[in-house]
């Protein structure tokens, strides 16, 4: 008899453990990010780096303190990638991150297939947003726009255990 209890007992423990693990990452983290006009979509001019605001509507993001790489983000601009192109720095991101399945507006495997036929265009929004990591903004030809952020090359480095190496900024003290 107290082998068939501890084993309902492990069982539940389990069960219990592994939905609470599934809520929080996919839920449990990520807050929704407060709307700032004017500065919630930038992007960076070609040859410059600080980056300017372009037009945007219904802005709406999600982001989670646990990670740096966990900010998505979607909206509507009357601009056109052909004409950012003129103006800000193209990148050559062509796969999203996956977002969350309940933040609906932002479908990775869409904007993937967008960026790679070429009716999206990626660009550079904030480099170094977070050591290692930048915001990538992507506007489709019928001014859909969505972001997300990204290892570089040197949060690759930093985060998989390589040597930085000196083309990479020093990375910052655990008080900054």
């Amino acid at each position: 008899m107290l082998g068939k209890f501890l084993a309902i007992v492990l069982v539940v423990s389990g069960l219990a453990a592994g939905g609470a693990m599934y809520y929080l990452q996919v839920y449990g983290y990520y807050d929704d990010v407060a709307l700032t006009p004017g500065e919630d979509v930038v992007l960076l001019p070609l040859n410059a780096e600080t980056p300017k605001p372009i037009a945007y509507e219904n802005f709406q993001a999600i982001d989670a303190e646990s990670s740096p790489i966990r900010y998505r983000a979607c909206f509507t601009t009357p601009l056109r990638p052909q004409a950012l192109e003129q103006l800000f720095q193209v990148s050559s991101q062509k796969d999203p991150r996956n977002a969350p399945g309940w933040f609906d507006c932002f479908d990775a495997e869409a904007l993937g297939a967008a960026l790679a036929d070429g009716t999206a265009t990626a660009f550079v929004s904030v480099k170094n947003i977070f050591y290692g990591v930048d915001r990538i903004v992507a506007v489709t030809e019928q001014g859909q726009g969505f972001a997300w952020h990204e290892l570089n090359a040197c949060g690759e480095k930093a985060y998989d255990g390589t040597v930085v190496g000196e083309t990479c900024p020093p990375r910052p003290t655990q008080g900054d």
